[in-house]
């Protein structure tokens, strides 16, 4: 997310730029745009596969931590004695 709002600033610092010079055309604009409209869709889909990391990493956490209940458990039982 931060990463879409400083694309955003530089796409609005760089139209104000490019008002200010007085040569700014329409092209200009719909190249400024569509480069913005690129960057925005990286950063979407960036977030999203960040998203999805973070729920593999918090399932992969959860079994952890079932197994650590299991091991601990098994290692407070009583030994075993040797047959025969």
């Amino acid at each position: 997310m931060m990463h879409l709002r400083t694309a955003r600033r530089l796409g609005v610092a760089i139209v104000a730029a490019l008002s200010l010079s007085a040569c700014v055309t329409k092209g200009d604009l719909d190249a400024i745009n569509t480069r913005l409209d690129a960057i925005d869709a990286r950063v979407q889909s960036a977030a999203a596969s960040a998203e999805s990391a973070n729920q593999n990493a918090q399932r992969a956490n959860q079994r952890l931590d079932t197994i650590e209940g299991r091991v601990q458990a098994l290692e407070t039982q009583p030994a075993r004695r040797p047959r025969g």
